[in-house]
């Protein structure tokens, strides 16, 4: 059976390389299917990082609309945190499912 190989098959440095090569993708620390799955996990926390970037963008445009607009700043004060006037009652009022 082995007189029928090709005689580089048979060498030192190919039985090495094959060897090498079945290490490298099925057993090592840095297996293909781990490249894989940091490979996504890459592309999702990239994903993630251009979502906090849009809501970095709105909050501070939120924010710089609220510091110009005194009637905005007392609305989302009044939404947000149930602020009131001292002569003001607050009535809360919850829809049931």
């Amino acid at each position: 059976m082995l007189s029928k190989l090709p005689k580089f098959v048979k060498s030192f440095y190919f039985i090495f390389a094959v060897l090498f090569f079945i290490w490298m993708v099925f057993f090592d620390s840095n297996d293909l299917r781990n490249q894989f799955r940091m490979n996504r996990k890459l592309k999702d926390l990239y994903n993630e990082k251009a979502y906090y970037q849009e809501k970095i963008e709105e909050v501070l445009q939120e924010r710089e609309a609220l510091l110009n607009n005194p009637e905005k700043l007392e609305k989302f004060a009044r939404e947000n945190y149930l602020m009131k006037k001292k002569t003001e009652d607050v009535f809360i009022t919850r829809e049931e499912d």
